[in-house]
């Protein structure tokens, strides 16, 4: 039977995100891939780049794999009733509900990570607290059938994880070789426990503004669910 992961495409979602798990998806075997979009029709990325949708949300019955990514554009996201209904409709009977960066502050303003741990981008960590879920500082996190990453690059990591967990160790490993994933950074400043202190500093100021935003977004969601509650 074919493995059915749909992946969401929205207005500024940031491309790393999405590009690298569909890479990986899109060559699962036994799976089909589906880009879906609220409307069906093509979303620009943070960057400007349009992606292709192959539907609209309205149009998908269901999914395996539900997968959802980060970018600035997840503040809309998760204030939008449209996109948080299809996400519940979907991951209430996914096999798996999954996400990368940001991506999980959308799953959780949808209810779908309340009592479990959860991943994203370090900056916005804090924000899974008022969404019911339980910030872990890894690259990749496995709950029950919860599997989110952290911040952009970690979506190749977390895509092999998840071609882990479902088609076996072989095929994951067969996949990182096939796409010569063998990385080897020039610096040691890729996550706030390892860069340099001012390092540390300059991107925490650069990120101050859309932290803020994303906490107070995360607060109303949070009330919102407890009064649905």
């Amino acid at each position: 039977m074919t493995f059915h992961v749909v992946m969401i495409a929205f207005d500024g979602m940031t491309d790393l995100d999405f590009a690298a798990p569909f890479d990986l998806f899109a060559r699962l075997p036994d799976s089909k891939v589906t880009r879906a979009s609220l409307t069906g029709a093509p979303v620009q990325s943070d960057l400007g780049v349009s992606v292709a949708a192959d539907t609209a949300l309205d149009d998908v019955p269901a999914a395996d794999l539900l997968f959802i990514g980060g970018g600035p554009g997840t503040d809309k996201m998760m204030e939008n009733p449209e996109m948080l209904a299809h996400l519940q409709r979907l991951g209430g009977d996914a096999q798996w509900v999954t996400s990368v960066c940001t991506g999980a502050l959308v799953l959780g303003a949808a209810g779908l990570l309340q009592g479990y741990k959860a991943a994203t981008h370090w900056a916005t960590m804090d924000a899974l607290v008022p969404l019911g879920a339980t910030p872990t500082n890894e690259r990749v996190v496995i709950d029950r059938n919860r599997i989110t990453g952290g911040g952009v690059t970690a979506g190749l990591d977390f895509a092999l994880i998840v071609t882990r967990q479902i088609f076996g160790d072989d095929t994951a490993q067969a996949m990182q070789l096939a796409c010569e994933y063998a990385p080897q950074p020039p610096f040691d400043s890729g996550h706030p426990d390892i860069a340099p202190a001012h390092i540390l500093e300059t991107v925490k100021g650069r990120f101050a503004p859309s932290r803020q935003a994303r906490m107070e977004i995360a607060e109303r969601a949070g009330k919102r669910m407890s009064t649905q509650n």
